[in-house]
């Protein structure tokens, strides 16, 4: 025996899922006017668009920063197009899950997919988002630091977001300058003895290779080497940048000029693209 579905039926499930109408009817037609079938099936399209999708490029999308006070995180929600990331319901969608990640500080991006969320996973509501939305979306990235006072910065479009954390509570202005030093000048990390080994020899490595095509003796490549080193720490390292409010001082400076002992322990900052 057929069962008659209504208008008011493919209503309630586009309220529920978001799907179009026409996706919504086809999927109560094929599961006879059951819901909770109705739902898998359209979550089923979904992976299968997902699968069809899956090497397109997905650039656009959101970068949200999010702080507690003394734990910060940062989310990416990547999207093939700026039409589907300047829109309310992606936006919302993308805030709530930086929200859920702040409030049940899972460990990495894996553990953050299984988390409920609106019914389901939240790997489970990216999937349902591409059957809706008909993009490839991907939650790419999610990012914490932990601190005595952790400051988050979210950049006008939420293309570029960054939080950092501090030793000591630190005032909202130097926070606030400090996050947008780390968005602004993209530091690679803290201090000279942060920076990662396997990008300090290739930074030296390519150092001593300029100075061998300018024709320099072999005797003064390292030498040289290590002065170019030593500027790479000053552009590339947070507390011996410059400040972009005052070149006069480093950002090292800055910090003791208000507290001693005050300084930067990590930070993370992730840019769209």
């Amino acid at each position: 025996m057929s069962v008659t579905i209504t208008a008011s039926d493919v209503n309630k499930l586009r309220t529920m899922t978001g799907a179009g109408m026409m996706d919504c009817k086809k999927a109560l037609t094929e599961t006879s006017g059951d819901f909770e079938a109705a739902i898998d099936l359209l979550r089923k399209k979904g992976q299968k668009v997902a699968a069809n999708r899956s090497d397109r490029d997905a650039k656009e999308g959101k970068v949200i920063a999010k702080t507690n006070g003394s734990r910060g995180i940062l989310v990416v929600i990547n999207c093939e197009t700026d039409f589907v990331a300047i829109n309310e319901d992606f936006g919302k969608t993308a805030d709530d899950m930086a929200t859920l990640a702040l409030e049940k500080a899972p460990a990495d991006l894996e553990t953050l997919l299984t988390l409920p969320f609106a019914g389901m996973t939240v790997g489970e509501k990216i999937i349902e988002m591409v059957g809706r939305i008909g993009e490839k979306i991907e939650l790419k990235k999610y990012e914490q630091v932990s601190a005595k006072s952790v400051v988050a910065y979210n950049h006008p479009g939420n293309k570029l977001a960054c939080i950092v954390g501090f030793n000591k509570e630190v005032s909202e202005e130097i926070g606030k300058n400090v996050a947008m030093q780390v968005a602004a000048m993209a530091p690679v990390a803290v201090d000279k003895d942060d920076v990662d080994t396997t990008l300090l020899e290739r930074e030296l490595e390519i150092a001593r290779e300029q100075i061998r095509a300018e024709g320099k003796p072999e005797e003064m490549v390292e030498k040289i080497a290590q002065g170019k080193i030593n500027k790479f720490y000053k552009e590339s390292t947070l507390l011996n940048q410059e400040f972009i409010k005052d070149n006069k001082k480093t950002i090292r400076q800055y910090l003791q000029d208000s507290d001693k002992e005050l300084t930067v322990t990590g930070f993370q900052r992730i840019i769209l693209g």
